[in-house]
């Protein structure tokens, strides 16, 4: 059997502090109005898990949807992000 021990430091060549550098924090603070699109949809969505789904909940899920591509699209045409993950 061959053994990864080897390898281990080819791997592990970099030591990684736990903290995000500057360039990822201001990613973060770019993304920050879609996370909080996401957030709010999968909010409207897990209230209609455990009731049945009224007239108000289908306006809240749409409106979250809407907010959700508004906030991508907005990503978008800023030009500073490359969304993948499913995103059109």
């Amino acid at each position: 059997m061959l053994s990864i021990a080897a390898l281990q430091a080819v791997v592990t060549a970099t030591p990684f502090d736990g903290e995000p550098s500057d360039a990822e924090l201001d990613a973060i603070e770019r993304e920050m109005p879609l996370i909080l699109a996401d957030v709010e949809l999968l909010d409207a969505v897990i209230t209609t898990l455990d009731r049945p789904v009224s007239k108000l909940d289908e306006r809240r899920v749409r409106r979250a949807r809407h907010r959700v591509v508004a906030a991508r699209r907005t990503l978008t045409n800023r030009g500073g992000m490359n969304l993948t993950d499913g995103a059109a």
